[in-house]
């Protein structure tokens, strides 16, 4: 029987602490007993200055553990316009700050040169940088009566040969897809997990995990039986936090419940506490 525990590491994208700065989500991550940073490129000036978030790994002595490639439609001119110049800075970043995963989202519809052979060249990046570059999940934008493919060449990544996906559940369920069966889909190719939640909503939410109906729980239990290896990042929207503390109880929940449902089954089986009744009819636990 295999006993080892899970090793996979859970990390803080300094996305989940915005308006705050890349500083604070070390500072937070840090003091809150998180494991390293998923560094989103962009999200302020500071984070695309990658000697000065050295300086943050140093002096918190926290690790980032994965990059977020500038990708988004609010980071379309970080670090220039040449979509694969920003992958090949990501790659280069990843590499000074020890991080072994880039988290890539496909390209959009109008980015019609770089969808081309964006299959291609996400595995010849691999091949040339030797860091992972794990494609994100994403999702049809929902207007009303219709769906708007935004995404090529396909916003499921497992429609394509990728060697690494990322699978976010906020995405999956905007895409209305069950995150447990999509994990089973991805199987060997799933490096990198951004644990959050939705209910459903065409919005993007990214709520803390658990607060929506994604099966998050059943998703951590079933990775740690199959000894996933890889992130597991919680990314969650705390921008309508009203304060700092509300912040904190959000990023402290989500740590504790990726901890309480990122074990094997036996494990959670043998945590459960046993009661013995007595012939009076009280209850007691039984201690091991």
């Amino acid at each position: 029987m295999n006993t080892r525990k899970p090793t996979a590491k859970i990390g803080l994208s300094t996305a989940s602490v915005y308006p705050e700065s890349t500083a604070s989500c070390f500072e937070l991550a840090a003091r809150l007993g998180y494991d390293g940073v998923e560094l989103m490129v962009g999200i302020d000036p500071l984070s695309t200055q990658i000697d000065a978030v050295e300086r943050l790994v140093d002096y918190h002595h926290l690790p980032v553990i994965a990059i977020h490639a500038p990708c988004l439609l609010i980071t379309q001119r970080v670090w220039g316009t040449d979509p694969w110049e920003k992958l090949e800075r990501s790659a280069e970043a990843a590499k000074k700050l020890g991080a072994d995963v880039v988290v890539v989202h496909p390209p959009f519809r109008w980015q019609r040169d770089y969808a081309r052979g964006f299959v291609e060249g996400i595995a010849r990046l691999e091949a040339e940088t030797g860091v992972v570059f794990a494609v994100e999940n994403m999702y049809p934008w929902r207007a009303p009566g219709k769906g708007l493919q935004a995404y090529a060449p396909s916003w499921d990544p497992t429609e394509q040969s990728y060697a690494h996906t990322t699978l976010d559940l906020s995405h999956s369920s905007t895409a209305e897809q069950d995150c447990v069966e999509l994990a089973a889909t991805m199987g060997k190719t799933l490096k990198h997990v951004h644990l959050t939640d939705g209910t459903g909503s065409a919005k993007d939410e990214h709520l803390v995990p658990g607060r929506g109906t994604q099966r998050a729980a059943d998703l951590l239990n079933g990775l740690a039986d199959n000894d996933f290896r890889g992130h597991i990042i919680i990314e969650i929207n705390t921008r309508r936090c009203s304060s700092r503390s509300e912040r904190e109880i959000d990023l402290v929940e989500s740590l504790e419940f990726t901890r309480k449902h990122f074990v094997r089954t036996a494990d959670a089986v043998s945590r459960r506490s046993a009661f013995a009744v007595t012939s009076d009819g009280e209850v007691s636990e039984l201690t091991p």
